[in-house]
C-alpha cells in the first residue's frame, strides 16, 4: 500500500503515533501538542475508535479534545466494514484537520478500514497537510507495514513477529508501542530482518514521535523511543533461519532518544536535546 502523492502546491501533514497510556487529565502535553498541530482553538478532530471494544472509549477522547480547546470532536466509531459508507461520517472526515485514533487491537482497524474509501482518504488528507495520530494500536496502523503481534524478549528469533498492511501514510518506518514496558526489542528487530529499508520506531508509553512534514522525529513525552537504524545492515539471517532460532543481523544502529531529541528519517542523523541557553 504505496503512500498517498503529496502534490507540488501541498505539504504533508504531521504524523504523531503514540506510545499508549498517554497522560490524559494531569499533564496531556502530548494530546495538547497534537491540538495544536490540527489548529488549536479551530481545531476539528475526528476521533475513530475502532480498535477499542470499550463502549466509553468514544465519548472519553471527545470529552478530552473538547475541554483541551477543540472546535469541534467527533468520534467516528466504524464497528463493520460497510459503516465506511456513511456518507455523514465521511463529511466530518473530509472536514477535519485532525484524525486520532484510540488504542485497542490493530488488526480490528486493518480488517475494518483497509482498502476502504476512509483509509483512503486519510491518505489522502494527511498528504494535504492534516495532521494524523494514534496511540498504541492506533499508532502501529500509521505506517505501510504494521506489526500485527509477535512475542516478547530483547532476542529476535525466526517466527516472532508477524506483519499485515497498515494505512500507509509513509513507508519510512515501522512502529511499536508499548516498547519498553512490554520488552519488544526483539519483535521490532524481527520485523525490520524481512527488509531493511525501514526504520524501527520503538515508543514508550506516554511517550510519541512527532513526525513532521520533513520526515523529522521529535520525541514529546515521559519515556524515550528507541530508533533502530538497518541502513547499514550487513548481514540479516532471516532468510535461512529455522522457526524460533535466534537471528544474527550486524551493523545495527541503535539510538536511545528522550524528550526533545530528534531524527531525521532522511539521512539517519540523532540529535541530543538541546542544552539550556542553545
Amino acid at each position: 500500500m504505496s503512500p498517498a502523492q503529496v502534490h507540488e502546491d501541498d505539504t504533508r501533514g504531521w504524523i504523531v503515533p503514540v506510545g499508549g497510556a498517554e497522560d490524559k487529565l494531569r499533564e496531556p502535553t502530548i494530546l495538547k501538542r497534537f491540538l495544536a498541530l490540527s489548529g488549536e482553538g479551530k481545531a476539528r478532530i475526528a476521533v475513530i475508535p475502532t480498535a477499542s471494544q470499550l463502549d466509553d472509549t468514544p465519548g472519553r477522547y471527545e470529552r478530552i479534545f473538547k475541554d483541551l480547546g477543540a472546535e469541534k470532536c467527533k468520534a467516528l466509531p466504524y464497528l463493520e466494514r460497510n459503516d465506511t459508507d456513511r456518507d455523514d461520517w465521511h463529511e466530518l472526515l473530509e472536514d477535519a484537520t485532525g484524525i486520532f485514533f484510540t488504542g485497542g487491537n490493530q488488526l480490528r482497524l486493518s480488517t475494518i478500514l483497509g482498502g476502504t474509501r476512509v483509509a483512503k482518504t486519510i491518505r489522502r488528507r494527511n498528504a494535504q497537510g492534516i495532521t494524523v495520530g494514534g496511540t498504541s494500536a492506533g499508532a502501529a496502523i500509521l505506517p505501510e507495514h504494521m506489526i500485527a503481534y509477535g512475542s516478547v524478549g530483547g532476542t529476535p528469533t525466526a517466527g516472532m513477529v508477524s506483519l499485515a498492511p497498515g494505512l500507509g501514510l509513509t513507508n519510512r518506518f515501522v512502529i511499536d508501542q508499548h516498547f519498553r514496558e512490554r520488552d519488544r526489542l526483539g519483535r521490532l528487530l524481527s520485523a525490520l530482518s524481512y527488509n531493511p529499508f525501514a526504520v524501527g520506531i520503538g515508543i514508550d508509553e506516554n511517550t510519541a514521535a512527532f513526525i513532521s512534514p520533513n520526515n523529522v522525529i521529535h520525541v514529546e513525552g515521559a519515556g524515550a523511543i528507541t530508533v533502530v537504524d538497518v541502513s547499514s545492515l550487513e548481514h540479516s539471517s532471516i532468510a535461512a533461519a529455522n522457526e524460533g532460532e535466534a537471528l544474527c543481523l550486524t551493523n545495527v544502529k541503535l539510538h536511545i532518544l528522550p524528550q526533545g531529541a530528534t531524527f531525521n528519517l532522511q539521512n539517519q542523523e540523532a540529535l541530543p536535546p538541546a542544552k539550556n541557553g542553545d
